[in-house]
């Protein structure tokens, strides 16, 4: 394959510092991987460290989802009542890999999907249910309520977490406790901007 000559300098470093990978640099211009790093070190074009490099994938990541235009004072309402709830009991910090909302009350379960409904387009089959049951439950029975409820399928709800250190007089949980969970980063975020914005009114 052939070398990269000076001219190319200028163009170089302008794909890279627009989000180009060196990978796809080198594809772009029919080189090597080791063409496209001698030719940026030979340009003095500084390489992005893990973080940089990382927020560009995620920012290049295609979204799972589309946001829905609210149009009737049902809908506003639907979409406050759901950010206030994710404020509350849902996952908010950076690590997280997506929207992680978790309840034991079936009416605030409810409630977040359709927050979730009403407000996002979005890959239902993405959708992931976590349940968490004491030994003395029937999880069968459980998943069964909980299917029914959200409207995602059984085949979409992983493997249970089942305490055995059951207590008759501990926390009275009648259903279990799901966690609702969707794998988009990006969604999570956006839920995260509207709080923010709720936290300036």
């Amino acid at each position: 394959m052939p070398s990269l000559n000076q001219e190319l300098y200028p163009e170089i470093r302008k794909l890279y510092e627009g989000g180009f990978p060196m990978v796809k640099i080198a594809k772009h211009f029919n080189v090597t991987l080791d063409a496209v790093t001698y030719a940026m070190r030979k340009a003095k074009i500084p390489r992005r460290n893990t973080r940089e490099s990382q927020a560009i994938l995620f920012a290049q990541k295609p979204q799972s989802f589309t946001v829905k235009k609210l149009r009737t004072k049902k809908e506003k309402d639907t979409a406050i009542m759901g950010i206030s709830l994710y404020w509350a009991e849902g996952h908010k910090t950076n690590g997280s890999h997506g929207v992680d909302f978790a309840n034991s009350d079936p009416l605030m379960i409810k409630s977040f999907m359709r927050f979730l409904r009403t407000c996002y387009k979005f890959d239902e089959k993405r959708l992931r249910i976590y349940l968490y049951a004491y030994s003395n439950q029937e999880v069968g029975n459980l998943i069964d309520f909980w299917s029914n409820l959200t409207k995602i399928p059984k085949t979409q709800f992983t493997k249970p977490y089942i305490r055995r250190d059951f207590k008759p007089n501990g926390r009275k949980m009648p259903y279990g406790l799901v966690h609702i969970r969707y794998s988009d980063k990006k969604l999570l975020f956006d839920i995260l901007k509207r709080i923010e914005f709720m936290k300036e009114i």
